[in-house]
């Protein structure tokens, strides 16, 4: 299970239409190289567009914000799915987890961790796995899974390595707080708290 988090995310209304005001009769050659980059931006996006896609009003921002996000939505509909081992350069394929010692094991999973945060991959909820549980786990499901790979992506895919178990997070990560409001709202009794057995400083980019 994994989550995509874009921090250029704003709420999809319509795209505001292209006209020049008559109160504004001089526009620099920046401006002029906006406008048209919107309208090429905007003939490009023309056949992703449908009645179920809800377009960008930006009238309080600059021309130049509305390019840029247009510019992202048209690389994610272009963008290419492949599986995840298939972003890297060259391909970051894994010798199988039976075919290392637990020492090698560990060296190969903290390289392939740095690597994949470089793609913007980041692992969550991880210190409940030992060392080949959680390599096995990249291994098995995480580069395999097949993903939009971005050139230019601006947001992270947070992989939930508790695999939506509930059990798992409310013993290992939830807060008392959290523990408290999940208890009341499904009135079920709590798996008990433990600390995390294999504790780890994992790169970290907030939600």
């Amino acid at each position: 299970m994994y989550v995509v988090v874009c921090y250029s995310f704003f709420p999809l209304f319509q795209i505001r239409p292209f006209k020049i005001m008559p109160e504004q009769p001089y526009f620099s050659s920046s401006d002029v190289d906006e406008m048209l980059r919107n309208v090429e931006l905007r003939t490009e996006l023309e056949p992703y567009l449908d009645e179920s896609v809800s377009c960008v009003l930006f009238k309080q921002f600059p021309l130049r914000f509305e390019n840029d996000f247009l510019a992202s939505m048209l690389e994610w509909e272009v963008a290419p799915v492949l599986p995840m081992y298939r972003w890297f350069e060259p391909e970051l394929r894994l010798p199988s987890p039976e075919a290392l010692s637990d020492e090698k094991l560990s060296q190969v999973l903290e390289d392939v961790i740095a690597k994949m945060y470089e793609k913007k991959i980041q692992l969550d909820f991880t210190e409940h796995l030992s060392d080949r549980a959680l390599y096995s786990l990249i291994y098995r499901d995480i580069l395999p899974s097949k993903e939009k790979k971005l050139e230019h992506r601006n947001c992270y895919i947070h992989w939930d390595c508790s695999e939506g178990n509930s059990d798992v997070w409310l013993t290992y990560y939830a807060s008392d707080d959290d523990r408290e409001q999940w208890a009341d709202f499904y009135d079920e009794p709590l798996p008990p708290k433990r600390l995390p057995c294999f504790p780890r400083n994992l790169p970290q980019n907030p939600f």
